[in-house]
């Protein structure tokens, strides 16, 4: 068994490579290492609308149960939702089980310390040491000292939804919004904030089944919102992944907000408000060239790190950092929560458009994005890292960037799951961009494969 937590907790096609067995270790070796200095842990459990949740469910609270800890289930609510609970709940740590934006076959499991943050590398390392060296860490306790489920307030999804409409100060009465919650964890919560606070809503992708969990609809396949936005003439398209923590939103006219853009127009409105310590805006290398040109109109400054959402946080908790986020709508708000929530970043984009009094076109088209190119070449998976060490790639990619000086950049990036280095390219002519991003993967393809 390989490396069991990638960038967003364990994951795979559940009953095969997640399976019950390994859920019911998680559980066992996740109670244990969070929370070893308390006699009896609390977790919340919370989950998206997948088939295989409630197996996963079960045999994830078994593990716990066995080490002693307790459990609270709170259902299908949104991953920021159970960081958030899991403060308000006072519990030592919660659990997610969600495979975000993957097709329904998939779930996965990602835990947040009582804290509401996600698990830094070395703990979820000593939990993958555990399951991987078959460590028995509850000696098989009887009596007593075994866990039991606790009744979960009737209101956890009330109390959450409650804290969303605290964060916006803006007055929706009647603004007409469209809402994709792609049949996933926000199905419901999100209906509720935005008809609490007054809003002329029209809702898509609330059906779900068990199996239709982001097909064709939601954040990675926004066509119907878009077509929807149109018909309703609505203000703007709001559109979730799986498990709600991302964003991707629609105009008036039902073009495309990506993460890019709505970070840069999240960003003007916190400057103005005093918002942004250090004039810092977080985001990672993939961010468009048109964002870093934007963000510095603006007066502000940003600080890359690696794709990643939670490496986007970590670098925020280091520099005090209020705004960060990613192309794919991952956006985190630290001054009002500790992880990415799309229907949060709804709310702070409608604060900041109806605060300007100006449509969302308008706001979106000051942001110039820079056509982008990505190709794959295909290489020895053990080369994936030595690109910098051919004299041949190396010149290849000085050439280029001397080429694009201040009109574009190249990035090269080796893929974490299969044996490929990504070339991407971002230029003023798309054209010769792709030609570029062509010769420069085949040069790798051959020098490397």
């Amino acid at each position: 068994m390989g490396r069991l937590f990638g960038t967003d907790g364990v994951r795979g096609i559940a009953n095969s490579e997640l399976t019950p067995e390994l859920a019911f270790k998680l559980g066992k070796a996740g109670a244990h290492v969070l929370n070893r200095d308390t006699k009896r842990p609390v977790v919340l459990i919370g989950k998206d609308t997948r088939l295989s949740g409630d197996m996963l469910e079960d045999a994830l609270s078994a593990g716990i149960l066995a080490v002693g800890g307790n459990v609270i289930k709170v259902g299908v609510l949104p991953t920021p939702a159970i960081a958030y609970l899991v403060k308000a709940y006072e519990a030592d740590a919660g659990v997610v089980i969600s495979a975000s934006h993957n097709p329904f076959e998939y779930n996965g499991i990602k835990f947040f310390n009582g804290e509401g943050f996600k698990l830094d590398d070395d703990i979820e390392n000593e939990i993958e040491d555990i399951i991987l060296r078959d460590i028995d860490v509850n000696s098989h306790i009887t009596g007593d000292r075994l866990g039991r489920c606790l009744e979960a307030d009737d209101d956890a999804m009330d109390k959450y939804a409650d804290f969303l409409k605290s964060t916006i100060s803006e007055d929706l009465t009647g603004v007409k919004l469209v809402l994709d919650c792609a049949n996933g964890a926000a199905y419901k919560v999100a209906e509720k904030v935005f008809k609490d606070l007054g809003a002329d809503i029209t809702v898509i992708g609330n059906k779900p089944d068990g199996v239709n969990i982001n097909d064709s609809c939601g954040s990675t396949h926004p066509e119907k919102l878009q077509a929807e936005v149109i018909r309703q003439g609505a203000l703007l398209g709001l559109a979730y992944d799986g498990d709600a923590d991302r964003l991707i939103a629609a105009d008036e006219k039902g073009r495309i907000i990506d993460g890019d853009k709505l970070i840069c127009i999240c960003a003007r409105m916190m400057k103005e408000k005093g918002q942004l310590p250090g004039d810092l805006v977080t985001a990672t290398v993939m961010s468009n060239l048109g964002f870093h040109k934007y963000i510095e109109s603006l007066g502000c400054r940003t600080e890359v790190t690696s794709v990643g959402d939670r490496y986007v946080l970590e670098s925020m908790l280091k520099t005090g950092g209020m705004l960060g986020g990613e192309q794919s709508g991952h956006i985190i708000f630290l001054n009002h929560t500790t992880t990415g929530d799309g229907i949060l970043s709804s709310l702070q984009l409608l604060e900041a458009v109806l605060g300007t009094g100006r449509k969302p076109s308008e706001l979106s088209d000051e942001i110039k994005i820079f056509p982008q190119v990505l190709k794959n070449a295909r290489v020895k998976n053990e080369n994936k890292n030595r690109f910098m060490d051919d004299d041949d790639i190396k010149g290849a990619i000085a050439n280029i960037e001397n080429e694009l000086e201040g009109t574009g950049r190249v990035l090269i990036r080796p893929s974490g799951t299969e044996p490929l280095v990504r070339v991407m390219l971002e230029g003023q002519d798309v054209g010769h961009i792709t030609k570029l991003a062509e010769e420069l993967a085949v040069l790798l393809t051959k020098r490397l494969g």
